[in-house]
């Protein structure tokens, strides 16, 4: 351990799930904790040192904002928790001299069409794809589109607005309820992102997720997750994560080297990276890659060595120190992630206890409070919550998941 705490910045918007695992994993590494956020805390005049306000809109006046406080208390290491910050946090990294993914690079993975631009010029698997704008008629696009086809904004998570269309009727249907979508978001977006959306080419076949983290350029494969439910539309809300996956040793090579090779197209060379890809008879193909670890509170699945969590290896990595074991844990584990059944406000969640005494379940986190409005996707792109399980196989861990939530029940008014 060092003799002095290395300071690390952490870049934590208000709405991430991800705010409690990273700082228990700063505390677990004796790190010197600065915390940014988009709104100032009400604790921010009480600790000026370690609490920081910027505006993640303009990466290039928060890396100047930054480096005026660096000034004082010296920056080591800047994290990006989730999607919103990864710009951010390249930019601040350039600004102060530190070890961190390009600016363009990390401006690449925040915009769909950027990336699939950049992923097929350098001759990486992707699906077919265009650029639409929504101020164009959409039944006159609708007569010129293969069908199936998916529609998705440029650069919201979580599939959030992602729809399948099968035929002229619904790629009107799914435009129009894109740019309803997109018109709520507002400011929230770039302006390219309110005006205009990706039209792509429906890849079927299987869906997994691939946990990485890139030391100098090279991809270290961290797990690989089965999503066992089809993802085949109208929307894709994702349910269920399990690793280690059940595909042979072969396809997961094949995957993990097409992930690799988008990573070095994209200009990635540091940090943790979360990728989407679909695998058929033709290969893998590559639906997205970002600069940032697994989503939500996923990452309470993954433990590495003797026991880091996901968050201490991606600090420890940022901060340069040895990274002792990048192997994760031998058990199978998995993750559901809770989805919403229908529009609504939350009276109660029922079942928990039971739902957390099947056999393999760790933990049912419910993250939603009664009162609270629930919005299913397209529209949304928040869970009711998750729940953990680890067992001896992967089949039993899906077992797991799948009985817990059946003793779940929702009261939406």
């Amino acid at each position: 351990m060092p003799t002095s705490a290395s300071r690390l910045l952490l870049l934590l918007p208000t709405t991430t799930y991800r705010t409690q695992a990273f700082v228990e994993a700063a505390t677990k590494l004796a790190v010197d904790l600065v915390c940014a956020s988009e709104r100032p805390s009400t604790l921010e005049a009480l600790a000026p040192e370690s609490l920081v306000t910027l505006d993640f809109g303009d990466p290039l006046a928060s890396a100047e904002a930054v480096a005026r406080f660096a000034r004082q208390r010296p920056i080591d290491a800047v994290v990006a928790v989730d999607d919103l910050t990864t710009v951010v946090a390249a930019a601040i990294s350039h600004r102060l001299g530190l070890k961190a993914n390009s600016l363009p690079a990390a401006s690449v993975t925040r915009d769909k069409h950027a990336m699939r631009r950049c992923l097929a010029s350098a001759g990486v698997s992707v699906p077919r794809f265009r650029l639409v704008k929504l101020a164009d008629e959409p039944a006159a696009l609708a007569e010129d589109v293969d069908y199936p086809c998916v529609l998705k904004p440029l650069a919201l998570s979580a599939s959030r607005g992602v729809i399948r269309a099968n035929d002229a009727r619904e790629f009107v249907i799914a435009f129009r309820r894109i740019a309803a979508i997109l018109e709520r978001a507002g400011t929230e977006l770039p302006d390219e992102a309110r005006r205009a959306l990706l039209v792509e080419e429906f890849i079927p076949g299987r869906e997994f997720a691939l946990e990485g983290l890139l030391v100098g350029g090279t991809l270290h494969v961290l797990a690989l997750f089965d999503k066992p439910d089809p993802l085949d539309g109208p929307f894709f809300e994702e349910t269920i994560y399990v690793t280690p996956s059940r595909l042979p040793e072969t396809a997961q090579a094949r995957i993990a080297a097409v992930t690799g090779d988008a990573c070095g197209a994209l200009g990635l060379t540091e940090g943790p990276i979360h990728a989407e890809l679909r695998l058929n008879e033709r290969g893998p193909f590559i639906l997205e890659v970002a600069a940032r670890s697994i989503g939500g509170l996923c990452s309470r699945t993954l433990r590495f060595g003797t026991g880091l969590s996901l968050e201490e290896l991606i600090i420890s990595h940022a901060l340069g120190r040895p990274l002792e074991s990048l192997e994760r844990e031998r058990r199978a584990a998995g993750v559901m992630m809770i989805p919403i059944p229908r529009a609504g406000r939350l009276v109660a969640v029922r079942g928990v206890e039971e739902a957390g005494a099947v056999d393999g379940i760790d933990e049912v986190a419910i993250t939603m409070h009664p009162g609270q409005d629930v919005v299913p996707l397209p529209e949304g792109w928040q869970y009711l919550g998750f729940i953990f399980a680890r067992a001896d196989t992967p089949a039993a861990v899906e077992e797991a998941l799948r009985e817990a939530h059946t003793r779940l029940s929702f009261d939406i008014g």
